[in-house]
């Protein structure tokens, strides 16, 4: 299997929701500039032109005019969230409106900011773990748009192909209840294990009716499996372990979480903003930057489908 360039880093926000936050303070701030002054309307024709932006990355029933020399600030994880938004920013600044990004290392403080309006909006979890967070700390969040997922891969080791596979291959998966039951929705997919119906994202191997190739599946740690994976036959890989090893679905996976899956829209990582937010100019502006074409090329040339856009 060929080795890729390393990610940075590539924080697992949409991995559980068991993670643990580290309580840090933000890491940095970055910001996209606006406009300059001599492209901003100077004029009658211009500022026609500055309120009816309807290309992409613009959402045609946003006041963009009312919105010039404003801020909009999201906290976010580092990678790939904070920079997904820069590219998001370039097109606001189109607009003249400036994208402040405030990235934190843990997934904790991001929300509170969110809560208390420090910041307008935050991108860094999927959904089940905004609901936790919600029932848990009494807060009042909500998802306005699915941006991305991080896929699992099924990566092949001591055999290369599925035709290959022998009787009692042993195949890795992760050992916490999430991502094992995402695994073994990836094997259900390849036609190599049938499971119960209606086990869903709560698969576990109890609930495996028909493993007609008398597969081994043998549950570790989701961190060990890139290192182990030259011992099993093959192993079903976390994205953001995959890539710290220097795999990338799109080129070394055999199988991918496909974007229409169960597990793809429910771990989808979101936009979210705090109740009653959802239909601001700033947040309709901030979403249809983020679901621009300009964006998902980005995330699809940059991260060879360790990151996949949902929209």
């Amino acid at each position: 299997m060929k080795k890729k360039k390393l990610l940075s880093g590539l924080l697992a926000a949409a991995l559980t929701l068991s993670l643990a936050a580290c309580g840090s303070a933000p890491a940095s701030e970055s910001t996209s500039a606006p406009a300059s002054d001599s492209t901003a309307a100077t004029s009658d024709t211009a500022t026609s032109e500055t309120t009816s932006l309807t290309g992409d990355g613009f959402d045609s029933t946003v006041d963009y005019e009312a919105l010039k020399g404003t801020t909009i600030t999201v906290a976010a994880s580092p990678v790939p969230h904070a920079e997904i938004l820069k590219v998001a920013g370039e097109i606001l600044a189109e607009a003249d409106i400036n994208l402040k990004v405030v990235e934190f290392t843990d997934y904790i403080q991001p929300n509170k900011a969110t809560e208390n309006g420090e910041v307008d909006a935050n991108y860094f979890q999927h959904g089940p773990y905004l609901e936790n967070f919600n029932e848990e700390n009494g807060t009042h969040l909500v998802s306005v748009a699915a941006i991305h997922y991080e896929p699992l891969g099924l990566y092949p080791g001591k055999t290369k192909t599925l035709d290959e596979l022998a009787d009692g291959a042993q195949i890795g998966v992760p050992n916490d209840t999430t991502n094992e039951a995402r695994a073994l929705q990836l094997l259900a997919a390849q036609g190599l294990i049938t499971l119960k119906d209606g086990a869903g994202l709560t698969a576990t191997k109890n609930d495996i009716v028909d493993n007609p190739k008398n597969l081994n599946i043998v549950e570790m740690e989701a961190a060990q499996l890139p290192r182990q994976l030259a011992s099993l036959d093959m192993a079903v890989i976390n994205g953001n372990y995959a890539t710290e090893a220097g795999f990338y679905s799109a080129d070394d996976a055999i199988a991918a979480e496909d974007a229409d899956s169960e597990a793809a829209q429910t771990y989808a990582n979101v936009l979210v903003v705090k109740e009653g937010n959802e239909e601001t100019p700033a947040t309709k502006a901030l979403i249809a930057a983020l679901k621009s074409q300009k964006v998902k090329d980005y995330i699809t040339d940059t991260y060879h489908g360790a990151v996949v856009a949902i929209f």
